[in-house]
């Protein structure tokens, strides 16, 4: 039998851990304690991207990388900017594409004039953050719309920016209710293109100890994983990408990876 080369050989090894991961439930459940212990003590609140703080698990920050990297979205709409870290991480990624294409075709690159965009909405986008992004070196990368995510005035801006577009991915990121985040599902999930994702942020709340957000209106039973779960009932053309959370382990998005099928 020949065998197998370098890269092969540690895809397979990977395959190999990973379903030793789904079959070890006391790794599984360290992981599910240092996640409620992680929530206790706000550590998602330590980092920033490129300057701006971004209120996300490092480990989500590299699988947004891997899922940039592999489907190359000509545009990312984001739900939710806080402080616009997480606008700033989905720019530069797409910035490396742009310039991996352009080293790849041996073609001159203007960052003023950039071919893939993001676009944030926030029902609230505060003054010092609206100056901070537009004052970041990625900012020509990024538009931002004021107003409620399910707005119908709102979801027409988003959708003229979505038309056309080869590649469509969509974060969504805002409030976390059963209901918004539904609507938020019924009204985003449509602009995703084939093969490309649909990331639904902070399903975690399902997984966690009840009033473990005591200053909010989300709570187990009523928050993003249980949007998913009725969303995806009557939505077959997408589906929980498992082998992401299996591979994170720790993650604010539990079965909130969803791929849209080709």
């Amino acid at each position: 039998m020949k065998p197998l080369a370098p890269l092969a050989l540690f895809t397979r090894e990977r395959r190999a851990r990973l379903a030793g991961y789904a079959r070890d439930s006391a790794f599984r459940a360290l992981s599910r304690d240092w996640l409620r212990a992680s929530v206790q003590r706000q550590y998602v609140y330590n980092f920033d991207w490129l300057g701006r703080p971004i209120i996300q698990y490092p480990q989500d920050m590299v699988a947004m990388q891997e899922l940039v990297w592999r489907v190359r979205p000509d545009l990312i709409v984001e739900t939710g900017i806080a402080h616009g870290g997480s606008l700033v991480l989905s720019a530069s990624l797409l910035a490396l594409l742009d310039l991996s294409d352009a080293a790849e075709a041996g073609t001159p690159l203007d960052p003023r004039a950039p071919r893939r965009t993001v676009l944030g909405v926030d029902i609230d986008i505060r003054a010092h953050n609206r100056a901070a992004i537009e004052a970041h070196p990625m900012a020509h990368r990024i538009a931002m719309i004021e107003g409620s995510s399910t707005a119908p005035e709102v979801l027409a801006q988003v959708r003229a920016r979505a038309r056309g577009v080869q590649r469509v991915m969509v974060c969504l990121d805002s409030l976390h209710t059963h209901a918004h985040v539904l609507a938020e599902l019924n009204a985003y999930a449509p602009l995703v293109t084939p093969g490309s994702y649909c990331v639904v942020f902070d399903t975690f709340v399902e997984d966690l100890p009840p009033g473990s957000f005591p200053d909010r209106p989300w709570d187990v039973g009523n928050n993003p994983k249980t949007a998913v779960r009725q969303w995806l009932a009557g939505h077959a053309e997408f589906a929980v990408d498992s082998d992401i959370e299996q591979r994170l382990q720790l993650t604010a998005a539990p079965h909130g990876f969803l791929r849209r099928r080709e």
